[in-house]
């Protein structure tokens, strides 16, 4: 028999036909697992109806992991593959551990020794740094930058000094709905030659990836209201 693993299995980024985005051989693993770990469990639910239809939805177990999770409890979320039995982490969007609670549990997997498979899928990270025209050799992702505007604005100084003196591109995200006031201070903020990559709604019907110099932007943001962006800066 073979060992029990844990896999990390991506998910759709909006959208998008799973079998547009997600290899067929993902769908022949969830088919095959009864554990999942997920953000949320009822989006988890559609997106396994949706890779296969005659999956048991009332026969799995759903172990949730977000930001209301006790860390205390993540551990027993393993047991099953201490039994013998596999289990897939589900993000909410993209790939699991990549700006994404699933991380605690793959720490604890490895620590552990045991297998960690992760599956093939969309990243938006990656899909932006591809489209962006930025130094792919050389990148660093920030995640959320500070909430408070001052602080914000610091952090974003900070970056662009590092995209110019170490020749990398600089990639975070922002909370939805407040996409448009992050990407008006960039533009306040930044320098006027610093190059700007806005990369919103990756691999959905409405993608839009567009790389200008800041002064640029000027006047001809996008609306980014409450749809997912990753922002990219570079020298």
């Amino acid at each position: 028999m073979k060992d029990a693993v844990l896999y990390l299995i991506p998910t759709t980024l909006g959208d998008t036909p799973v079998e547009q985005v997600l290899p067929s051989y993902n769908t022949l693993v969830i088919s095959g697992l009864r554990h999942f770990i997920v953000e949320n469990v009822r989006t988890a639910r559609r997106f396994l109806k949706q890779c296969n239809k005659e999956i048991d939805i009332d026969t799995l177990t759903f172990y949730e992991l977000n930001e209301h999770t006790d860390r205390q409890h993540i551990r027993e979320y393993l047991e099953p593959i201490r039994q013998g039995e596999s289990v897939g982490i589900i993000s909410e969007a993209g790939c699991p551990a990549i700006a994404d609670p699933g991380a605690d549990v793959v720490a604890i997997a490895q620590n552990e020794r045991i297998k960690v498979v992760p599956l093939v899928g969309p990243s938006s990270l990656l899909m932006a740094m591809m489209a962006s025209g930025f130094n792919g050799q050389s990148f660093a992702f920030h995640g959320y930058l500070p909430i408070d505007s001052g602080e914000r604005i610091k952090m974003l100084k900070k970056l662009e000094t590092r995209a110019y003196g170490e020749n990398q591109t600089q990639l975070f995200i922002e909370t939805p709905y407040r996409n448009q006031k992050m990407a008006e201070e960039i533009l306040q903020h930044c320098k006027p030659q610093t190059l700007l990559c806005i990369a919103m709604d990756i691999s959905c019907e409405d993608e839009y990836i567009v790389t200008k110099p800041v002064k640029a932007w000027k006047n001809q943001l996008p609306d980014m209201h409450k749809k997912p962006c990753v922002f990219l800066i570079y020298r």
